[in-house]
């Protein structure tokens, strides 16, 4: 097995919520809320929820693009929680991102040329000609014509733009991509080339992503493990056979009735309908956070809050369905 890249240990990201004239903090919204799990070398970890459960924010902190507010970031054993934008610079060549929107994510001042080659500048790698020639490598991996580098953004369409992200972010050969939902603003056929570009790009760069996204057919598709969050906690973590065949958390069970499958396979499928919107992140609900939507709901739900523990080998959830130490088949995976 290989070994662990990155290693996130009770990261907690709370946005403090500023009030009346003197803007004093009256608040805080919880949009993470201890959250662990690592990436192995080579390994995709989808990261799956309902919007606003914190999934983008987690991608966004472990990169330091938002400062944590507790717990720890790790890479190669490495404490990079709390380094000064100096002593960062080395850690983020290893670390880029993809961004959701394609259209928003880009300059459009700048060339396409320039937009893959801006990090190369920042980070001082080659020299002028080289980081021209790496642009137009780069360009033809991704699936572009390099002779479009001096084209402008709005001159791509939505995937080509999406391509240009991608070979952005391979510009200064980094191990961890984190994609922020990179396929959801694409048209479904325009979706599966480029997860099938990003798993070409992990088998020939031995690169690790995480992978945030709320389309469970695309995280089955190319992930390695799955994590689920709910309103800022992992409730569930395991491989993705495994996941899919048998969620151990009701969020989970609700989550996987819920994906489209042909009309003959979903027969004697029961499907989970959750009642109630999802509590807001400034006033969670104590104990198990999803107490207050779960059909299985027991009264010490609504006061302990659950570990996040292993259940059977390899796969951990945090639910009092599981206390007595006897799985629980909820059955309604997708398989």
């Amino acid at each position: 097995m290989n070994e662990a890249l990155l290693e996130v240990r009770d990261l907690k990201k709370h946005f403090p919520i500023h009030k009346g004239v003197f803007s004093r903090v009256s608040g805080h919204v919880y949009a993470v809320d201890g959250v662990s799990f690592e990436i192995r070398k080579g390994e995709t970890l989808g990261l799956v929820g309902e919007s606003g459960c914190g999934k983008s924010t987690v991608g966004r902190t472990l990169l330091r693009l938002l400062e944590p507010t507790d717990g720890s970031i790790r890479i190669d054993g490495a404490d990079i929680t709390h380094l000064d934008r100096a002593n960062l610079l080395p850690y983020r060549r290893r670390m880029q991102m993809i961004y959701q929107d394609p259209y928003a994510s880009l300059n459009p001042r700048m060339s396409a040329g320039e937009i893959v080659g801006e990090p190369m500048t920042i980070h001082e790698l080659g020299t002028p000609q080289e980081r021209q020639e790496k642009v137009a490598a780069l360009f033809e991996r991704v699936g572009l014509r390099p002779e479009a580098a001096g084209n402008y953004p709005h001159e791509f369409s939505g995937g080509q733009r999406q391509r240009i992200g991608i070979a952005r972010a391979l510009a200064v050969g980094p191990d961890l991509i984190v994609g922020d939902e990179p396929v959801s603003a694409l048209d479904v056929s325009i979706q599966a080339q480029i997860i099938n570009l990003l798993m070409d790009l992990q088998d020939e760069l031995k690169l690790s992503y995480l992978f945030v996204a709320h389309d469970l057919a695309v995280v089955e598709h190319i992930s390695h493990r799955v994590a689920v969050m709910y309103l800022g906690r992992i409730v569930e973590m395991t491989d993705k056979q495994s996941l899919f065949e048998m969620p151990l958390h009701p969020y989970t069970e609700a989550l996987l009735s819920a994906v489209p499958i042909p009309k003959a396979s979903a027969r004697g499928r029961k499907r989970v309908i959750l009642t109630g919107d999802v509590p807001s992140p400034i006033n969670p609900p104590a104990g198990c956070h999803f107490h207050t939507r779960c059909p299985y709901a027991m009264p010490r739900c609504k006061v302990d809050v659950p570990a996040l523990r292993e259940i059977v080998p390899g796969h951990v959830a945090s639910c009092h369905l599981h206390d007595d130490g006897v799985k629980v088949p909820l059955g309604n995976g997708t398989a």
